[in-house]
């Protein structure tokens, strides 16, 4: 779809800062350097649809409501304003006093599934190229990192959704995991309704009657912590009641019989003991799920973030796998990425074991391209480091000094308390944000930094689109861009080149370290994303006319495979780009008609080297915590529509703050009586980690041995300060969704 643009020539047509719907909004200059949000309606995927916090988000760009100076942590321990050149020749000094000292590992880097694609990029070159530390990774972790290790164990790649959303009205059922987008990301709740209208099925899962289990034709409520036992249940039906798609499986497949074993060991009554969730619902979830000719699978942090995350995936996957639902129109597995940019985030090197275009960084011939790119020695890049909570457990030990970078830990890890225990016994921390978060109230130095509407950058939305995100306004005097601040302590640390402050030059570097990886956008330039509303990868930059050895036909209307990652595509909104000047000159200087980008993924092979998705054989396993007599309640935890992530920004906003004014425990009716406990008396949730105190809301939505409570806020109500953080053994996610927990009443 091409973009129309706005009428008023003062109105800028770019994206929401928030979830990675990324929703188009229009962005007008009014008096006090704010802006006024408005709908747009060409860009399809909310057609101008716009939840509380896409409405709202220009409240943050108030004066007041963010940071407008730089800060120092001055000798009486206060924060006080302090000049950008003093603020950064701090962090530079104490960053090059902690290397000399203990070794360039003791340098630590925090970064952000909200980052740009652009700050994404320069931040982990800035750790590898100037620091010279393998010590980095992202919030990110802690959302879609099962998800993502188990795609990229079945298919090959991955990739939030390997179709785009418009898909999902058109399949015939669709089995919503662990997910309640009707309060997560508002605006994509209507493509569920919409697959209702035309006559297919939803059915959720999820052990709270949300929202969006309101909307489901079945509604599965598990145990926590038991998601991958009911996968292998249903996969247990699909095969004792014949309804396994064997062509597909022998054409398509490889690993079945061994997934096939180690389902069958999980039979109908075995699962009902283990999730609660009876036989009869079981076999009807199995039926409707394999009645239509198409069907998906998507989920989200309640069966990924588990200390089995990456299995419990994988379960689902292969779910997909043995009836045919994968690679296929209408059909197949999806993520619902969570952050802003969280699919980009993890792309292009901010995370621990990853280089630019989903490499990764222990692949020798990965280095190297990106080395050559980044002109630097291979040897020089370090290895892989810590995962995100392993990286925050080792701060004030083995890691002395530490950069973050829009993230605030304080509040969203696991663990909260210890994590900020680490964080105060750190030699030297700075923090760069557009707000005094709690994590920046700890620091050394605080850098205020741009908001969306303030620059220019790309993100990557759950679909795998790349859009362009456009600056509609002059940031306030002693703001400055966060691609700014990694030149200038590039500089200060002896790097004079390498990292430019325009982000377009910085994306153009991005494209050609991207080029020939997993995810390429070597073929989408800021001209493509701002005339086609955004382009799918993979797109490689494509051959010269005569050079054709290098593409291949697939399945659909576009060039269809590209041979380096095996991935299908077909047409689709926002990947039909046809201006060939928007290529550059390849192999014989003849030019080629620019890549379309990639909607929809793996129709003809999946990205593996034989072209077939793996099963991957896995079995039920406790959580890492079960309820004891000490501990004998499940906790579980999540979002409000009206906050967002660790509260940061929205919490600022007077209208969420109303709609939403603090944390709260969900529990059953049952287990207030047995507490004596009525709604709104203050409850105390315990864990072996801490205790927290909210307020009780009492309902029938949620299981009697399960409370529930979102995580948004710090203080005596941060429910992460009772998370475990248990990590996946294969992504290093840690187990948020479950953990054992006493509730009691407080007496004043």
């Amino acid at each position: 779809m091409q973009s129309t643009g706005p009428r008023n020539p003062a109105t800028t047509p770019t994206h929401c800062p928030y979830c990675a719907l990324q929703c188009g909004m229009n962005l007008t200059p009014v008096e006090g350097g704010t802006v006024e949000v408005s709908e747009r309606t060409d860009f399809p995927v909310n057609r101008g649809a716009l939840c509380g916090k896409g409405r709202t988000a220009a409240a943050v760009l108030a004066p007041g409501a963010r940071l407008t100076s730089p800060l120092v942590r001055s000798g009486d321990g206060a924060l006080v304003p302090a000049g950008w050149d003093e603020a950064l020749d701090r962090i530079a000094r104490n960053l090059e006093r902690t290397r000399a000292e203990y070794g360039a590992d003791a340098l630590g880097v925090f970064g952000g599934g909200g980052l740009t694609n652009e700050k994404a990029y320069a931040l982990g070159k800035f750790a590898r190229v100037v620091l010279g530390t393998s010590q980095i990774d992202y919030n990110g972790r802690f959302c879609m990192s099962s998800a993502a290790a188990a795609g990229t164990r079945a298919f090959g790649l991955d990739r939030g959704l390997p179709f785009p959303l418009e898909d999902i009205p058109r399949t015939g059922c669709v089995i919503l995991v662990g997910s309640n987008p009707a309060e997560t990301m508002p605006p994509s709740l209507r493509y569920f309704t919409e697959l209702r209208e035309n006559g297919g099925t939803l059915i959720v899962v999820d052990p709270r009657r949300t929202r969006t289990a309101e909307h489901a034709d079945l509604h599965l409520a598990p145990r926590p912590g038991t998601d991958l036992a009911l996968a292998l249940g249903m996969l247990h039906l699909v095969v004792a009641e014949g309804r396994v798609d064997r062509a597909y499986v022998e054409e398509r497949t490889s690993g079945w019989e061994e997934a096939r074993a180690a389902a069958m060991a999980h039979w109908p009554e075995h699962v009902e003991r283990i999730t609660g969730v009876s036989v009869p619902e079981l076999r009807e979830a199995v039926r409707l799920f394999c009645a239509p000719e198409a069907a998906m699978v998507l989920t989200a942090r309640g069966p990924e973030q588990q200390a089995k995350g990456t299995d419990t995936v994988g379960a689902w996957i292969n779910l997909c796998l043995a009836t045919g639902r994968a690679g296929r129109p209408r059909s197949g597995y999806g993520c619902l990425t969570g952050q802003g940019n969280g699919q980009g985030g993890r792309e292009h090197g901010q995370k621990a074991d990853q280089l630019p275009g989903y490499r990764k960084l222990t692949d020798p011939a990965a280095r190297r391209h990106v080395a050559e790119v980044w002109g630097v020695d291979p040897d020089a890049l370090p290895g892989p480091g810590r995962s995100a909570y392993e990286l925050l457990d080792a701060l004030g030990t083995d890691v002395r000094s530490l950069l973050v970078m829009g993230s605030n830990p304080v509040v969203s890890a696991p663990r909260a308390a210890h994590v900020e225990g680490r964080l105060r016994s750190l030699d030297f921390l700075a923090v760069c944000d557009v707000v005094l978060s709690e994590t920046a109230e700890l620091a050394d130095v605080v850098l205020p930094v741009t908001q969306w509407a303030e620059e220019t950058g790309t993100t990557t939305s759950l679909e795998g689109r790349v859009l362009l995100r456009r600056r509609a306004i002059t940031p306030p005097d002693g703001v400055r861009g966060d691609l700014e601040v990694l030149h200038k302590l590039a500089g200060r640390l002896g790097v004079e080149k390498g990292f430019p402050t325009d982000p377009e030059e910085v994306f153009e570097e991005l494209r050609r370290a991207s080029a020939g990886g997993p995810a390429d956008y070597s073929g989408i330039d800021y001209r493509r994303l701002a005339e086609e509303n955004g382009v799918f990868w993979p797109c490689p930059a494509q051959p010269a006319a005569d050079d054709t050895h290098t593409a291949a036909t697939g399945t659909g209307t576009g060039p269809g495979r590209d041979t380096r990652t095996g991935t299908g595509t077909a047409t689709g909104s926002g990947s039909t780009g046809t201006d060939s000047d928007s290529d550059a000159d390849v192999g014989t200087g003849l030019r080629a008609a620019p890549h379309p980008g990639t909607p929809r993924l793996f129709l003809d092979r999946f990205a593996t080297d034989d072209g077939r998705a793996r099963f991957v054989p896995v079995t039920h396993r406790p959580s890492a915590e079960e309820p004891d007599d000490e501990y004998p309640v499940l906790l579980t935890t999540g979002r409000v529509v009206s906050q967002y992530q660790s509260g940061a920004q929205t919490r600022r906003v007077a209208e969420l703050n109303a709609a939403a004014p603090g944390p709260f425990v969900e529990l059953h009716p049952r287990l207030a009586a047995r507490l004596g406990a009525a709604e709104g008396d203050p409850l105390a949730v315990v864990s072996r980690r801490g205790r927290a105190v909210a307020p009780a809301r009492i309902t029938t939505g949620i299981r009697p041995d399960t409370v529930f409570m979102p995580f948004h806020w710090p203080g005596e109500g941060r429910a992460n300060t009772l998370t475990n953080p248990a990590l996946d053994p294969t992504s290093r996610m840690p187990e948020f969704k479950v953990c054992a927990v006493r509730v009691e009443t407080v007496t004043s």
